[in-house]
């Protein structure tokens, strides 16, 4: 006899930027499901959960590890809730459970698996600014724990020259603080120092704080851990408003280049 069929389930779930208001009723009826919570812990505490239900919480480093328990708790026929914040297929666990089950037991293939997706920080940000992501855009992270920074700066240099908008992920931390700072070096030569530059911290959140600095003048400094920071193109517009908060928007059209 075969074995029996795999009946447990792995629900990958993006929580938002940080403000309930932006948890979307499908992740919430998702976690409605779940027997087990695997995360980073600020996250699963932004969620009430029944007592029928365990939390187990890891450290933020740990994505793997938490893929691989999670599929592990699954085989076992549990209904499993792996959070993320923001979008979880955006620099988040989805790749992980995905990575995870490629390269993990046949039987992880034969588990559910469903993505709930969230509202990413670039896009909490860039509604917060007005439309900086108005026009073609891309998302960088310049942490270079998982890729080369050699690749990053090459990667940083042909988005420039492309005319692409750039939101960035992980732009600082307490172990890189040098990388956001090159970041800036390697765009002022290749665009224009009036370029508009967002530091978006903690979107929608009480401690939210919103500021816009041309690139000749951005500063690594301006950013922390729960920033994300959108770098124009030279397309990018402000537009000033009496006694209101400035507009930042990237036009729908574009110039043929030179």
């Amino acid at each position: 006899m075969g074995s029996p069929p795999v009946s447990g389930k792995v629900l990958v779930i993006g929580l938002g930027p940080g403000s309930d208001a932006q948890v979307t009723p499908e992740a919430l009826a998702a976690a409605g499901e779940a027997s087990d919570f695997l995360g980073y812990k600020p996250y699963i505490d932004r969620l009430s959960l029944r007592p029928d239900q365990t939390a187990h919480a890891s450290d933020n480093r740990e994505e793997l590890a938490r893929a691989r328990h999670a599929l592990e708790l699954a085989a076992e026929g549990k209904t499993v809730a792996v959070v993320s914040g923001g979008d979880p297929g955006v620099f988040a666990m989805a790749a992980a459970v995905c990575e995870a089950i490629e390269h993990g037991p046949a039987a992880w293939r034969e588990l559910e698996l469903r993505v709930v997706p969230g509202v990413t920080a670039m896009l909490a940000v860039a509604a917060r600014i007005g439309a900086p992501l108005g026009h073609d855009f891309c998302a960088i992270s310049l942490s270079d724990n998982l890729k080369p920074w050699e690749l990053i700066e090459r990667r940083l240099r042909l988005a420039a020259q492309a005319g692409f908008v750039m939101a960035f992920y992980n732009p600082i931390s307490r172990a890189r603080t040098w990388q956001l700072g090159r970041a800036f070096e390697i765009l002022r030569e290749e665009l224009p120092a009036s370029v508009p530059v967002v530091f978006g911290r903690a979107a929608g959140r009480a401690d939210e704080r919103m500021a816009v600095t041309p690139l000749g003048e951005a500063r690594a400094e301006q950013a922390d851990m729960a920033t994300c920071v959108i770098v124009g193109s030279p397309e990018t517009r402000i537009i000033e408003r009496p006694g209101l908060d400035a507009l930042v928007y990237s036009p729908r059209f574009a110039r043929p280049s030179a």
